[in-house]
């Protein structure tokens, strides 16, 4: 699997998504708060989650072509149906060639030709399975896998192109662990009953793909056994999800010279100059242990292997770009078997995805024109901006913290730079040739678009202006390198946003994802980098380990939290997005407060100002997800599930207690010198 730079995010990113047909226009919004969501004989102070949205999550059903429902996947599919609507004009439109109109139409155009595309079956790729089969032995298959131009290094040199850790303003490459199929490398050796089926459908999934290209089943099982057995011994090699949180045991720099005497096998100089990188002499390798693993590995794996994995990896890459039964296979493993994901979604919201993850920005220039208006941007700014102050402000009163680490503290917090909607400056897809009739050569000219783009920035000062993700994305991030917190226009709406609603609901909607984003910067990984974005011990010593004490509360509260048949949530992989939640409400409260609602006492649906705050707040978590994304998720995702992202934080929230009265004996109900309190 391809490892990408990792953002500080939001969360709940969206993959799939339902809607109907026709988009229609969006009613002016009267109501900001649902009270028939509410589970009100449940007491607020024992689960403030279900209090909040316990009707509404007994009530609905996640639409089969979904992994989970609520307020994310709602927005996400209201964002979809724009784009789809924009795709269709520009489909439609007898656009200039080179121009975006011109592209986005011709690749959603070419994506919607179904009957082209299954009448090709796996034709598109012959040409790489042919390349695989005349290679004789693994310096070869290197060699290939290096000079692939659309996926360099395949799926076992996991690389991306990004700002150096200990010295942000420059680009370098960083090589990470790859070469796993499974979700995480616990999923070739855990022996629960979900999990074994989970290898048994990987196995089935594999054999499915050879048997598409000719191969007989028995034969095929042979090979998706042999390739299982690979990957669960190049498993043994990764670091766990949780290790890999930790950004300064994840940091080291390599002269490719030294690599290249360290792992002989691997012949770091040759991979280098092969994938067009002979001005490189120094790389990033997050994960050596793995490099180290694959060096010895590979010249004892057998031939047949070796390259009845390559071909695995081409028609898994590739499936969602074939004809009908190689995606329909790729989707019954990766969402279905592994999510839970009952129904694979209609083609046009499939193509919008991939578009949106191909052409981006092109999309993404179009897509603000029509749908995010430049005032927006400024009354976002002003929340962020009054946050920021609060935040001023807390750090200058902390009682554990010495003067000589808030200096520097303060100094990183005013420097933060915020972007909100889109890029000052767009990407130029100039040189992606999309053909109306060419839908897989569309998605490999956009791919090696992308890889040319990513390494000609290698080495190259950082372009402090880029973004990590497109406009109509529904999430936000922070990025501790580039001292930067993003909110794309996607989710500057409702349930998180909206001009006409009051302040309580706007701070503890958008109030509280800004307030999370800006505490990611101070996180436990956030922390440990500068004003500058460098990765750096900046804190006394004494107040290094006070912040670690207070954050082992935290790690603590959320290990004892449990879903499914008792499966515990894992504190330590967790802190940093449940710090950032616990920062985003703290701030988000105080901000509120400043406003004119926040200092008043008049009711609104015969809630106090307060109230209104915090069930606002635990509508915008009012998401349900299915047991076997929860699953997953728990081994992988470091956030929380919904309902602790609401609970977990408030547990530590006095102004909490006194809005809705949380008495000692209630659930929710902690004395105070019990509490978490960090910023």
């Amino acid at each position: 699997m391809k490892r990408t730079k990792q953002f500080l995010a939001l969360g709940m990113s969206v993959f799939v998504f339902t809607a109907c047909q026709k988009e229609q226009e969006t009613p002016t919004r009267t109501s900001f708060f649902d009270k028939s969501g509410m589970d009100t004989t449940v007491s607020p102070g024992n689960d403030f989650f279900t209090y909040a949205n316990g009707t509404w999550v007994k009530k609905t059903k996640i639409p089969g072509d979904q992994t989970g429902w609520g307020s994310f996947y709602q927005l996400y599919e209201d964002n979809q149906l724009k784009t789809k609507s924009i795709l269709e004009e520009a489909a439609s439109a007898d656009a200039k060639t080179g121009t975006v109109e011109q592209q986005v139409g011709d690749f959603y155009a070419s994506g919607m030709d179904t009957a082209t595309i299954d009448k090709l079956g796996y034709e598109p790729v012959k040409a790489e399975l042919a390349k695989i089969a005349a290679l004789t032995d693994y310096k070869q298959v290197l060699n290939y896998l290096a000079a692939d131009e659309t996926n360099r290094g395949g799926e076992f040199i996991g690389l991306y192109v990004g700002a150096d850790d200990r010295q942000s303003s420059i680009n370098r490459i960083n090589f990470g662990q790859a070469g796993l199929s499974l979700p995480e490398k616990d999923y070739y050796t855990k022996t629960d009953e979900p999990t074994k089926k989970i290898r048994a459908a990987f196995v089935a999934y594999v054999a499915k793909l050879f048997t598409l290209t000719g191969v007989d089943s028995i034969s095929a099982k042979t090979k998706a056994d042999a390739i299982l057995q690979f990957e669960t011994e190049l498993a043994k090699s990764h670091k766990s999800a949780t290790d890999l949180r930790d950004p300064v045991a994840n940091y080291n720099k390599f002269a490719v010279a030294d690599l290249t005497q360290r792992m002989p096998n691997l012949n770091w100089r040759t991979l280098l100059n092969t994938m067009g990188l002979s001005r490189i002499d120094t790389v990033l390798v997050s994960q050596p242990g793995y490099y180290q693993a694959l060096d010895k590995m590979l010249p004892t794996v057998p031939m047949p292997v070796l390259k009845d994995r390559l071909v695995f990896d081409v028609l898994d890459h590739n499936a969602s770009a074939l004809s009908r039964e190689f995606e329909k296979a790729s989707f019954e493993f990766n969402n279905k078997t592994l999510y839970g994901q009952p129904q694979q979604p209609e083609r046009w919201k499939r193509i919008a995805s991939r578009i949106d993850g191909s052409l981006g920005e092109a999309l993404g220039q179009l897509w603000v024109k029509k749908y995010f208006p430049a005032e927006a941007k400024e009354r976002m700014l002003t929340l962020v901006n009054n946050l920021q102050k609060v935040y001023r402000e807390r750090i200058e009163k902390l009682d554990w913290m010495a003067p000589e680490t808030k200096k520097v503290a303060l100094v990183k917090l005013d420097r933060f730079v915020k972007k909100i909607g889109y890029p000052d400056k767009w990407k130029d897809y100039s040189d992606v040739d999309v053909k109306r009739d060419d839908y897989f050569g569309n998605v490999q000219r956009a791919r090696k678009h992308y890889l040319k783009e990513e390494f000609a920035k290698i080495n190259q000062p950082v372009d402090r202006a880029e973004w990590g993700m497109t406009p109509p994305t529904v999430n936000a991030y922070a990025n501790p390198t580039n001292n930067e917190v993003v909110f794309p226009a996607g989710i500057l709406q409702f349930p998180f946003f909206d001009k006409d609603a009051d302040d309580a609901i706007n701070y503890g909607g958008i109030g509280m994802v800004i307030g999370h984003e800006m505490t990611h910067l101070f996180d436990d990984q956030g922390r440990q980098y500068d004003a500058s974005g460098n990765l750096r011990d900046w804190w006394t010593k004494q107040d290094a380990e006070r912040f670690k004490t207070k954050a082992q509360v935290v790690v603590n509260q959320y290990n004892g939290y449990t879903v499914l048949d008792n499966l515990h949530l894992n504190g330590r992989l967790t802190l940093g997005e449940n710090l950032a939640d616990l920062g985003g409400i703290t701030l988000a409260y105080q901000a509120f407060k400043l406003t004119k609602q926040g200092q008043s006492t008049e009711k609104i649906d015969g809630f106090t100002p307060d109230q209104r705050f915090f069930l606002g707040f635990a509508q915008v978590w009012r998401i349900k997800v299915r047991d076997e994304a929860e699953r997953v998720g728990i081994s992988t995702d470091p956030h929380s599930p919904a309902k602790f992202r609401v609970n977990g934080p408030l547990t530590n929230f006095e102004p909490f207690y006194q809005a809705f009265n949380v008495k000692p004996g209630q659930k929710l109900y902690k004395p105070e010198v019990q509490q978490a309190k960090v910023w």
